[in-house]
């Protein structure tokens, strides 16, 4: 197992850099970020060129990239084009979109893979085949639509929740908003647990489970469900950095200023620090994710050893 931490420890980081490396181009490429700062007026040049050698923009994008690089060993991520520093930024943002991620995976946990369990063990039924129509509308329906829908009703109308949410966004305020954003993943674990389950089902082991007069509810919950969780495993693993990135449009929508707002601000003002600094976190959010599910897989099958 310490052999296989280390090695998978190692593996992090080419694709830390490459994926950093991606990102720094991707974004520098957007546009340029000084005349974005002057609006819609042409900057004047020698304010241009004071901007970019303030924020090094007048340097080669490669020593751009070493000397962010240098500066993030330092816990130093740049400043913002307004005179932040973009660690102040994530300290403000970060908290909140970890617990709006929170909120949405229990969600995803508690909902998803009990509607899968239930499904799954009555295949063909009519409560298999409404959960199935639910599901396929959850995912059709585009986010924003299930945001706004969720906010003129249970905010506007009916008074069951705030409109938007406050600055600190307490887990109490952000119940709604993180259902809004688990509602199309929620559905994909619920169908994912469904099929696992449904072809486990008919494995032997579960027969000879059964054979031997172990209880129905020990089968489930002992060997049928662990072993039928490893693909649920993963796709909620692979979803947390998704949820963390991809809550621009649900924060949007509550008024939530979390990282999905502030990448929203950098993208839209072209402030490059804040988004790849940003981007950057999510990044090795990602891969920690990613190595933590694989050491799940051993706690959930016995029979996975890794050398």
């Amino acid at each position: 197992m310490g052999r296989y931490v280390v090695r998978r420890l190692l593996q992090m980081i080419p694709v830390f850099f490459g994926a950093t490396i991606l990102i720094f181009v991707m974004v520098n490429v957007m546009g340029d970020p000084i005349a974005g700062l002057c609006g819609e007026r042409q900057c004047d040049p020698a304010t241009a060129a004071q901007l970019r050698a303030e924020f090094g923009l007048d340097k080669p994008l490669w020593q751009q990239y070493t000397t962010y690089i240098g500066h993030i060993f330092t816990g130093d991520f740049g400043t913002a084009f307004n005179g932040q520093p973009v660690t102040e930024l994530m300290s403000t943002a970060f908290p909140v979109t970890i617990r709006l991620t929170i909120v949405a995976i229990f969600f995803e946990i508690v909902i998803g893979i009990t509607l899968g369990v239930i499904t799954g063990l009555r295949r063909g039924r009519p409560v298999d085949t409404g959960v199935l129509l639910l599901t396929l509308v959850v995912i059709s329906v585009p986010t924003f639509v299930t945001g706004l829908l969720a906010q003129l009703l249970l905010g506007i109308q009916w008074g069951w929740i705030k409109p938007s949410v406050s600055t600190d966004a307490t887990f109490g305020e952000l119940i709604v908003p993180g259902l809004v954003l688990a509602s199309v993943s929620l559905a994909y674990v619920t169908r994912l647990t469904r099929t696992s389950i449904a072809e486990n089902k008919r494995s032997d082991y579960v027969r000879t489970a059964i054979a031997k007069g172990l209880p129905r509810r020990r089968v489930t919950t002992r060997h049928l469900l662990r072993n039928s969780l490893i693909p649920v495993v993963t796709f909620i693993g692979t979803d947390i950095g998704a949820l963390m990135g991809g809550a621009i449009v649900t924060e949007r929508i509550f008024n939530i200023h979390g990282v999905g707002y502030q990448l929203y601000q950098g993208i839209v003002h072209q402030n490059t620090q804040t988004v790849v600094g940003f981007v950057t976190i999510l990044v090795l959010i990602f891969v920690v994710a990613n190595l933590l599910v694989d050491l799940l897989y051993a706690v959930l099958d016995p029979r996975i050893r890794y050398a």
